[in-house]
């Protein structure tokens, strides 16, 4: 069983990024546990000069990251970056292996033309911390808040499709790691 922690960068109720990872543990295979991280929105701002110990939240995303083979990522963009919220979680991977040379790629749901400031800062970020990232598993599934049904799931055949491959290709990442 290879288990993939799934990471919305978007704390609000009714995001098109959750709906986007949703759909994703949706449609995983039988051989893939694909497991919702919801400590976001609990974790404390980061502090250099504490590690982390004392603070339950921190230590249960440490122990959710190792728990996983691989991470898949969904985030908006925010004033022309990543959520504050995202880019603390990222910072207490920061000076921990959490994250380094684990399989992890992300899911751009924004149209052509947007998010390319979340991507880039993400990429740069992701290779600071040392993970993983193989060229060819990010991937752009455009999403529009119409896609996502009344199950909170986002049900066009383009997005499913391409959702199981980007899943599959991570997957074989963390396979033959």
């Amino acid at each position: 069983m290879t288990v993939v922690l799934l990471i919305s960068g978007s704390t609000r109720s009714a995001s098109t990024n959750s709906a986007a990872l949703r759909t994703v543990q949706a449609v995983a295979p039988a051989d893939v546990e694909a497991r919702w991280y919801d400590g976001l929105a609990d974790l404390p701002a980061f502090n250099p000069d504490d590690d982390g110990a004392g603070q339950p939240s921190v230590l249960a995303l440490r122990e959710e990251l190792g728990r996983a083979d691989a991470v898949l990522f969904c985030t908006p963009e925010y004033a022309g970056t990543l959520p504050g919220s995202l880019k603390n979680l990222l910072d207490w991977t920061v000076g921990t292996a959490d994250l380094y040379e684990k399989p992890t790629a992300w899911l751009t749901i924004a149209v052509p033309g947007r998010g390319e400031g979340a991507t880039a800062t993400l990429a740069s970020v992701l290779g600071y911390v040392g993970a993983a990232v193989d060229s060819g598993v990010p991937a752009r599934l455009p999403v529009l808040r119409d896609d996502v049904g009344a199950d909170g799931l986002i049900d066009t055949p383009e997005f499913r499709t391409g959702a199981r491959e980007l899943l599959q290709r991570l997957v074989a990442q963390a396979r033959t790691q």
